[in-house]
């Protein structure tokens, strides 16, 4: 039987995580296998997210605590949960467990969080088919680079033209 002092240190770490986090997502594991399970959080750590099984009363409380109990509504608190936290890349967790849920059938998605926004589990596709940060960013320096390479482009033609202009005052100088 779990103590009251190990309750206390689960609620104190999720809702130390729970505020750490740029997004969350509460999954439903029922009916996993020991081996399905060991396979989720195998994909989870290689995009370096966490992973934690807990009480619903637990999350519940460290939601409390760090203060975004507004987020998720309570009817999200039902089987077995598990939150997935995302500290980096808050879309990284969606594809996974759309991922894990079209081969497997499970987790199934409850709620998901991200930067300060809610989503139901039915939105998992949305949420799976949007740019993960590194594509964002990519996008963006392309968006950038963009630009720099036609000025450089113009500049050089430029040049080309004026180059070629003296070259012809030159020839006409000299005959």
């Amino acid at each position: 039987m779990v103590t009251l002092k190990r309750k206390q240190e689960i609620v104190a770490d999720l809702a130390d995580r729970f505020k750490r986090a740029s997004g969350y997502y509460l999954v439903d594991f029922t009916a996993m296998t020991v081996l399905a399970a060991i396979r989720f959080r195998r994909e989870l750590k290689k995009s370096n997210l966490e992973y934690k099984v807990a009480k619903n009363t637990l999350i519940k409380r460290a939601i409390k605590d760090s203060g975004i109990e507004d987020l998720i509504p309570s009817k999200n608190f039902f089987g077995a949960s598990g939150v997935v936290f995302a500290y980096s890349d808050a879309v990284a967790p969606a594809k996974i467990i759309k991922e894990q849920f079209d081969k497997f059938d499970k987790p199934k998605l409850k709620a998901a969080v991200i930067e300060g926004v809610y989503y139901d589990g039915s939105e998992l596709k949305t949420l799976a088919s949007l740019p993960s940060k590194p594509e964002i960013i990519s996008g963006i320096i392309g968006s950038l680079h963009a630009p720099i390479s036609g000025i450089v482009g113009t500049i050089n033609a430029v040049m080309r033209d004026v180059a070629s202009l003296v070259e012809e005052v030159a020839k006409k100088k000299a005959s």
